[in-house]
């Protein structure tokens, strides 16, 4: 499924210049702990990370676990240190109003399977 996609179904917002539309998601990894983040042991381009964490320590994990795209849930928004980090490192961010659980329940029913 590709970012456009998702953010219909999510009824969110791509807050960042890089919207990796080309990309086709297949995966998906909720968590607000980042030390949970850091277990994914293989970088992919199709794994979405959703996290109600809104900070910069947020991208810069997403940075070194190799991912590419975030969902904020929860109505957080991304401050301009995350956007500015993440468009510099090519990594998209996505807001939502929904929760983590309806979240991950409508991309699971969408077709995106759950990493773990």
């Amino acid at each position: 499924m590709n970012i456009e996609k998702i953010v219909q179904l999510i009824e969110g917002k791509i807050v960042t210049e890089n919207n990796r539309n080309n990309i086709q998601i297949t995966h998906a990894f909720t968590s607000d702990l980042m030390s949970d983040v850091l277990t994914i042991n293989h970088a992919r381009d199709d794994i979405i990370l959703l996290t109600g964490l809104a900070n910069v320590q947020t991208i810069r994990t997403v940075e070194i676990a190799g991912l590419n795209l975030v969902i904020l849930v929860r109505g957080k928004k991304a401050n301009p240190d995350m956007i500015e980090i993440a468009n510099e490192n090519d990594i998209s961010i996505i807001e939502t109003d929904y929760s983590a659980f309806r979240t991950s329940a409508i991309l699971y029913n969408a077709g995106i399977k759950s990493l773990f």
